[in-house]
């Protein structure tokens, strides 16, 4: 941390945001999700399916969080470019979370703006099938940005916002507040290096607040902007994949 403190504190040189192209800020980071973290996304997930529903619970009181592999660094969209729809999926959802970035002690020393990609209707029909609904071309966004230097209690203060647009138009908006994620940062990370060594770090999405109706999902053409209070924006159009 105090590292990242003495970057923070170095002058930067300016560049009109039009003029740059801004990559992904996960380099050689495998990226992990966390999920069933706030009340809505556990009410969420076990309105999939009642064959679902009672795992959804149990996890959401356990213990030991649900903590899944969502992608390579390599295939992390960044701001500005495109996320994707499966095409064998009818219920396509976009997942607005903060992302935790751990340094090779599993210690948090940022944070960043993730889109978790995710096929309700696979993922409902089995509970066997979250990889496929959850890991696929396209299906994780994080950016643009690293905010470092913030604490936990600052972090939770922040608000996260989206919102979809179809031709022109908003057809679906909605905010949390970091601070209704049921479990400490550090108790996330530390059960994901439980038994795990990560020479890079990693990057940790950290579950979704924000719920989209049940007749909702998302059509190609449609652009989907996470706002993040503390962060940023991470804007990407949606492509069928």
């Amino acid at each position: 941390m105090a590292h990242a403190e003495k970057l923070i504190s170095r002058a930067t040189e300016l560049h009109p945001i039009a003029e740059v192209e801004i990559l992904s800020p996960i380099d050689r980071q495998e990226v992990w999700a966390a999920g069933v973290t706030y009340l809505r996304s556990k009410t969420a997930r076990m309105e999939e399916s009642d064959f679902s529903a009672s795992a959804y619970d149990r996890v959401y009181d356990a213990e030991r969080p649900e903590i899944f592999f969502k992608s390579l660094s390599e295939k992390v969209v960044s701001h500005g470019n495109s996320v994707g729809i499966r095409r064998d999926a009818k219920w396509n959802v976009p997942e607005p979370e903060l992302v935790l970035l751990l340094n090779t002690q599993g210690k948090v020393v940022g944070y960043s703006a993730g889109n978790d990609m995710s096929s309700r209707d696979i993922e409902g029909e089995n509970l066997l099938y979250l990889p496929q609904a959850k890991v696929y071309s396209k299906s994780c966004a994080i950016g643009p940005c690293i905010k470092l230097g913030a604490s936990e209690s600052e972090a939770r203060e922040w608000v996260i916002s989206i919102s979809i647009e179809r031709s022109g138009e908003s057809v679906f908006s909605g905010n949390t507040s970091v601070g209704q994620i049921k479990r400490r940062f550090d108790d996330l990370a530390e059960f994901l290096f439980r038994s795990q060594d990560f020479p890079h770090g990693a990057a940790l999405l950290t579950g979704t607040g924000i719920v989209p109706p049940d007749d909702f999902t998302l059509a190609e053409g449609d652009r989907v902007n996470i706002d993040i209070s503390g962060i940023g924006q991470l804007s990407n159009n949606v492509v069928r994949v």
